[in-house]
């Protein structure tokens, strides 16, 4: 097997990787260090900190929710685009599939609205 095809794409992730690695490199010993007490503490839009637990503190379940019918969605949202690039090859049987399927993204769809799944109170 040659790696001949493989070397334009592994010529740009190493690439990538060398750029990230003198960026950060660079970044270190060319930047200025001072440090004080204001440029260590978070930032939050311009307000003031608020305090925190030392665990961390706790989300609501809704940002988790939210989070996961995005991945959901943008993975089924993924099926179309093969089956766009070989429309032109499948017969009525891939046709049929996909409308099966998109009504099937869209009962789903229609079940989180009306649960109030999309609803940021």
């Amino acid at each position: 097997m040659s790696l001949s095809p493989y070397a334009p794409i592994i010529g740009l992730f190493a690439l990538a990787a060398a750029f990230s690695l003198f960026s950060v490199a660079a970044a270190r010993f060319a930047g200025p260090r001072r440090y004080n007490k204001a440029k260590l503490e978070a930032y939050e839009c311009g307000i003031e900190p608020s305090p925190q637990p030392v665990g961390g503190g706790r989300f609501p379940i809704k940002f988790y929710l939210t989070a996961m019918l995005f991945i959901v969605f943008d993975i089924e949202i993924i099926f179309l685009y093969p089956w766009a690039v070989s429309f032109d090859a499948l017969p009525i049987f891939g046709f049929v599939e996909m409308v099966l399927f998109i009504v099937a993204v869209f009962v789903a769809y229609a079940y989180v609205w009306r649960r109030g799944g999309l609803d940021w109170d």
